[in-house]
């Protein structure tokens, strides 16, 4: 043997292992189309979600060390080093793993950033955290990268923390296996049916859809509509799923003649729902959907009406000009969180079909096997909000067997509901959205003058609708206040020029806009026929995504002056003014 063939003489001892927890294990991810043609899958860490999986995944149960996972320095304290793997079927590439931490000043620029690159073959690389340089700003763990050379690509990843001294661990476990095909799941799915309501509507779809008429099918909701934790967020999202098990029912092609409209935004609640479906449902009269999915159970603690805007919302589908089959479906969270007590009495006063993933798989995670447990929590739970694969195709397999129930029921009369007085209230069924794009067509909306507020903005927030993977910006014929009149000398309070002013005939208005976690962003005051009825702070929920807030409402329908003003401390800054909703 040559001495270049040569191994080493004294090879090392192995290193003793420390002890460890998972926070992901066999994780499915796929990288997210990029502008430069990578693929990047994001897992954000923040707001207790790196605890949650702690104790989903690594079956942690020391309060005080999932505590610590949510700042930096409790993280530091606890883990020595976070091991990482990357198994990617086919031929291996370098995939680049970044874990940032949010900082105090600006939460995306001025914290550490730990990166490391590894192969995709499956085998673990450790970073120890005492070998980077770490900023003084840091305040929270903030998102996980991994980062593929192309778009598209799709591989599973484990990342385990390990310990300090002084630090235990518990044991790591496997899963169970899960019959997809056996009785006890079969059983669960049935549990999902809460009621099948009048099927009237949805038996029509159907029967139509078989004659070969055309159908469409359409969902709106948060996130979980959108598809978040499905891999690939297109195709194994719940709403996709179903929909292949809507046609599959009626003898149909996938989007032959039956048509699919995925319309989730994450982190949404029902109060834009309302303002979102001529948009991204029926694209402005474009498509009249003959069923519609509404999925918020667990997005309207944002709703500030606790459940008129939801009710609204069903309403206005339910009442539009092409009838739909109206499914009302309720997620739930990983610690049992949802909203179906308070939403289930619109489904039960309008007589609708319900459908609950909670009453089917949660009370089932605490039993064995034997017991008639069929799936885990970590199997269930990408994250402590958003489902796995495993997941949306339990959500997806519960329409279904609403579709199948409904399918083989006698046919009814179809309800009305135009008599019923609405359980929360129904004030917001007539609103319809106003943006840059419509504005001048809108009768209600007498004169305006935009100020400042002549930008476009492009910082938006950036869904996948339908089969698209590329994302689609919301609300983008928006009004953009540019921070133009940094170097004003208005005094206090002065309203002027910079205002965005608008006559319009209503009886309630929602203001719609974008949030950031940006210090470059600021905030904006509302002023009704001269009176401030709203402040507007973009920094409350500290992230990019669109939001609406109730400006006034219960007044008669008449003229009235609206005001949009840029306090003076935020007159460098930008603010982005998406739209507004209008009820008259």
């Amino acid at each position: 043997m040559s001495e270049e063939t040569r191994g080493p003489v004294a090879p090392k001892d192995p290193t003793a292992k420390r002890p460890f927890y998972y926070i992901m294990r066999n994780k499915e991810v796929c990288g997210s189309p990029q502008k430069d043609g990578r693929g990047i899958q994001f897992i954000y860490e923040s707001d207790g979600r790196l605890g949650a999986s702690a104790k989903l995944v690594g079956n942690l149960e020391d309060e005080s060390m999932i505590a610590d996972l949510d700042t930096v320095s409790g993280l530091r304290k606890q883990v020595h080093s976070i091991g990482v793997s990357v198994q990617k079927a086919g031929e291996p590439v370098n995939v680049k793993f970044a874990f940032q931490m949010y900082g105090k000043t600006d939460p995306y620029v001025t914290g550490t950033t730990l990166e490391m690159e590894l192969p995709s073959d499956g085998m673990e690389m450790v970073m120890e955290l005492s070998r980077f340089d770490w900023s003084e700003d840091d305040n929270v763990p903030g998102q996980i990268r991994f980062e593929f050379p192309q778009a598209g690509m799709q591989a599973k990843v484990t990342v385990a923390f390990y310990l300090n001294d002084g630090f235990t661990a518990p044991e790591q476990t496997e899963d169970r296996s899960i019959d997809f095909e056996g009785e006890k799941y079969k059983e669960m799915i049935a549990d999902s049916l809460v009621q099948t309501g009048n099927v009237h509507r949805l038996k029509s779809a159907i029967e139509r859809a078989r004659r070969g008429e055309e159908v469409t099918v359409g969902y709106i909701g948060g996130s979980i509509t959108q598809g978040a934790g499905a891999i690939p967020i297109n195709t194994e999202c719940y709403a996709y799923k179903s929909f292949k098990g809507f046609c599959d029912l009626a003898g149909c092609g996938y989007d032959s003649n039956v048509r699919y409209i995925k319309a989730g935004v994450g982190g949404t609640p029902s109060e834009l729902g309302m303002l979102r479906y001529e948009r991204d449902v029926t694209d402005f009269g474009k498509y009249d959907p003959d069923v519609m999915i509404v999925e918020f159970a667990v997005n309207d603690e944002g709703d500030e009406t606790k459940g008129e805007c939801y009710d609204s919302l069903v309403r206005k589908l339910y009442n539009s000009p092409q009838k739909p089959a109206v499914i009302l479906l309720f997620s739930v969270f990983v610690d049992g969180y949802n909203l179906e007590e308070r939403l289930s009495r619109v489904g039960e006063s309008y007589h609708l079909p319900m459908v609950s993933t909670k009453r089917s798989v949660y009370d089932r995670f605490y039993l064995s096997e034997e017991e008639g447990g069929v799936v885990s929590k970590n199997q269930f739970f990408y994250d402590m909000y958003h489902p796995t694969n495993t997941g949306h195709t339990i959500m997806a397999d519960g329409l279904i067997h609403l579709f199948k129930t409904a399918d083989l029921m006698p046919d009814e009369p179809e309800f009305d509901i135009t008599g019923i007085n609405p359980p929360k209230g129904g004030e917001f069924e007539k609103v319809y959205f106003v943006d840059r794009a419509n504005i001048d067509k809108t009768p209600a909306v007498i004169s305006y003058s935009v100020g400042d507020f002549t930008g476009h903005s492009n910082e938006l927030q950036f869904v996948e609708r339908n089969l698209d993977l590329q994302g689609t910006g919301e609300f983008p014929e928006n009004w953009l206040y540019n921070g133009e009149n940094k170097e004003t000398d208005k005094p206090q309070g002065a309203s002027g020029e910079s205002s965005f002013k608008a006559r319009i005939k209503c009886s309630a208005l929602l203001i719609a806009y974008m949030d950031s976690a940006s210090i470059e962003v600021g905030s904006a005051e509302v002023f009704i026929d001269g009176e401030k009825k709203l402040d507007i702070d973009p920094h409350i929920v500290g992230w990019q995504h669109c939001n609406a807030l109730i400006a006034f409402r219960g007044g008669p329908s008449k003229e009235r002056e609206i005001e949009i003003r840029i306090p003076d401390k935020d007159r460098g800054k930008r603010f982005t003014l998406l739209g507004f909703g209008i009820v008259d």
